[in-house]
């Protein structure tokens, strides 16, 4: 069974190497040293050829952001389906066209989906993102029942929107939900700040002192994941709010 198994390895390898026009010496090294050479070949010629070809689609997609967008309007022309026009709208507000965003969820607001959270959540953000902050906590409070409306972005995005129009109270409500020890540094910065600018400084020095507290105790991985609000806890602390 161990020998088949090299066999077949080997096969592919040979094939592979063929019809990727790959250099010629890889079929001896393949050849005459069955196991060693392909995996070899394995992982320099197919495993960090994918890795290599990921980076480079990424990067082409920073360096040219509309090349995503054209690709998706060309894919929704030819097929206009409920999942390439949401698709089509996600890239939209990824780039910052908020209001092509809109028109794109909006019009995908239809029949069986006209009620789906997850596309009445990217409108919302959408709509607060272009300062329509009005139509942003209309569209927050058609899923505001949905069990998965309290801890969402949705819900967090809902609470700002609510303080920049006035309602500070509501605002405090929601925002106070994300007030969780080791998690949401996000949130609970954005909590802390808003105590801050509602002359509130005790609250918001103990969410402060939470979040540097907790972040001594941290493995490397999640500290790196959350230095950014982390740093910014600790800034603002020791400014003296």
């Amino acid at each position: 069974m161990y020998y088949y198994l090299i066999i077949g390895l080997q096969a592919y390898c040979i094939y592979h190497c063929f019809a990727n026009k790959n250099q010629n010496y890889w079929i001896f090294i393949i050849f005459f040293i069955p196991l060693i050479g392909s995996v070899l070949y394995l992982f320099r010629r197919v495993f960090q050829k994918q890795d290599n070809e990921k980076v480079q689609e990424n990067n082409t997609s920073v360096i040219k952001p509309n090349k995503k967008i054209t690709d998706l309007v060309n894919k929704l022309k030819f097929s206009e389906t409920f999942k390439n026009q949401t698709a089509l709208a996600d890239a939209y507000l990824e780039a910052g066209l908020h209001d092509l965003a809109i028109e794109n969820y909006e019009a995908s607001l239809t029949g069986t989906f006209q009620n789906d959270f997850y596309m009445i959540s990217k409108l919302q953000e959408a709509y607060y993102f272009s300062s329509r902050l009005e139509k942003a906590i209309v569209y927050a409070e058609r899923i505001i029942d949905y069990p998965k409306f309290k801890q969402s972005r949705a819900c967090f995005l809902y609470a700002l929107a609510l303080e920049k129009t006035g309602k500070l109270e509501l605002a405090e409500t929601y925002l106070a939900q994300f007030d969780a020890p080791y998690s949401r540094y996000i949130e609970r910065l954005e909590l802390a700040k808003f105590y801050i600018r509602n002359a509130k400084p005790d609250e918001a020095k103990e969410i402060l002192k939470e979040i540097g507290k907790e972040s001594k105790g941290m493995s490397k991985v999640s500290y790196q994941q959350y230095k950014i609000p982390i740093n910014k806890a600790k800034e603002l602390l020791d400014s003296g709010l």
